[in-house]
C-alpha cells in the first residue's frame, strides 16, 4: 500500500511540473543541471549527496522519530529514483532501471557520460581552433557556423568572451580579405559580435557589387571586339573589286599592246605577220 502511495505521488508531481526532456545520451551536463533544479525544487535532490550520512538502525523499534525518519528518506529515494528514469529515454531506462539505488543509477549515468562528454568537449575546442574560412562560401554563414561550434562549448560550460570571439573571427577570415583584416585591426574601438557582423556584410555586398561590374565590363568590351564591322567588309569588297577590274584592263591592254604571238616581234599585228603570209 506504502509503494501504490508513493508511485501515486511521483505520478502527480510529474503532472504539476514541467516535464524535463528526455535524455538520449547526449548533452548529459544539460540534462542533468535541469534535473538537478527539479529536484532541489522537489526537496529531494539531498539523498543523491554523497556525504549523507546513513540513518542507523534504533536499537529500540519503539522509537517513532527514528521510524519517521527512514520511512522518509525511503520515500524520497524512491520518488527520486522514478524522476531520473523518467527522464531517459526508453533504451537507457532499460538499462539503468535494475540498478539497486538511486545513487547507483546518478553515478553510473555520470561516471559513463560525463567521460564520454570530457573527450567530445576536446573535440570541439579543436574543431574551432581549426576552423578557417573559405572564399567559395558566403562570409556570413561561415560566421554562423563558427558561432554554433561556440554554442556548444557553451553547453560543454565552456564560455569564450565576445571579444575573444570577435578576434577570432577576424583571424580566420579567408586570404583574399587580408587587406579587411589590417584596416579592421587598426581600429581602435571596441567590436562586438553585431557590430563585426555588420561589416562584414556591409564588405561581402560592397566585392559583390565589384565582382559583378567587373564581369559586366569586360563581357561588354569581349562584344565589342568580336562584333563585325559590315561597313569595313563592304569598303574592302568594293576596293578589292576595282583592285581586280585594274588587273582586268591591264591585262587587256597589255594583250592588246603585245607582240605578235605568230612570231612573237613587236611593231605588228599577227593578221600582218610576214611569216603568217607565206
Amino acid at each position: 500500500m506504502e509503494t501504490e502511495a508513493t508511485v501515486s505521488k511521483i505520478k502527480l508531481m510529474n503532472q504539476d511540473l514541467v516535464r524535463l526532456d528526455r535524455f538520449d545520451g547526449s548533452n548529459f551536463t544539460r540534462w542533468q543541471d535541469k534535473l538537478k533544479f527539479l529536484l532541489t525544487a522537489l526537496k529531494i535532490f539531498y539523498v543523491l549527496d554523497p556525504n549523507l550520512a546513513a540513518i542507523l538502525e534504533a536499537k529500540d523499534d519503539g522509537n517513532a522519530a527514528l521510524k519517521e525518519q527512514r520511512k522518509k528518506r525511503q520515500e524520497d529515494e524512491l520518488i527520486c529514483q522514478g524522476h531520473i528514469l523518467n527522464a531517459l529515454f526508453d533504451r537507457l531506462y532499460d538499462l539503468y532501471t535494475d540498478n539497486h539505488s538511486v545513487k547507483e543509477i546518478w553515478n553510473a549515468l555520470e561516471y559513463k557520460y560525463k567521460a564520454e562528454e570530457e573527450g567530445t568537449k576536446k573535440f570541439i575546442i579543436s574543431k574551432y581552433f581549426d576552423f578557417k574560412m573559405i572564399d567559395e562560401m558566403p562570409i556570413l554563414s561561415q560566421v554562423h557556423e563558427l558561432q554554433i561550434i561556440v554554442n556548444k562549448l557553451r553547453v560543454l560550460k565552456i564560455e569564450l568572451p565576445e571579444s575573444f570571439q570577435v578576434g577570432a573571427i577576424i583571424a580566420k577570415l579567408p586570404q583574399s580579405w587580408k587587406g579587411y583584416r589590417k584596416m579592421i585591426l587598426h581600429k581602435y574601438e571596441e567590436m562586438s559580435l553585431e557590430d563585426i557582423q555588420k561589416h562584414l556584410r556591409i564588405e561581402e555586398e560592397s566585392r559583390s557589387r565589384d565582382k559583378n561590374d567587373d564581369y559586366y565590363a569586360s563581357h561588354s568590351k569581349a562584344n565589342a571586339v568580336n562584333k563585325p564591322n559590315h561597313s569595313n567588309k563592304h569598303k574592302e569588297k568594293f576596293l578589292g573589286h576595282k583592285k581586280d577590274h585594274g588587273k582586268f584592263k591591264k591585262s587587256q591592254n597589255n594583250k592588246k599592246n603585245g607582240g605578235c604571238f605568230v612570231c612573237g616581234k613587236l611593231g605588228h599585228y599577227a593578221r600582218d605577220c610576214e611569216f603568217r603570209k607565206k
